[in-house]
């Protein structure tokens, strides 16, 4: 099936979880990043059992720390 993973269109298997797809694109940090599916925030704890569809548009985002002096 068809996803866009970052903005670049991939091919994948069918029936790819979050995290298989974490794992296949070798995310740096896993346990830092935030992923959202079509615009819309997927839950750490589901990541095992979400199932990506064809079409669907995955971002992988990062939180930094940081602040002013």
């Amino acid at each position: 099936m068809k996803i866009t993973v970052a903005g670049e269109k991939k091919e994948v298997a069918d029936g790819l979880t979050v995290a298989a797809l974490i794992e296949q694109e070798n995310v740096e940090t896993p346990e830092y990043v935030t992923v959202s599916v079509n615009e819309e925030f997927i839950d750490k704890e589901v990541f095992d059992c979400h199932v990506l569809k064809e079409g669907d548009e995955v971002e992988f985002l990062y939180f930094m720390g940081g602040g002013a002096r």
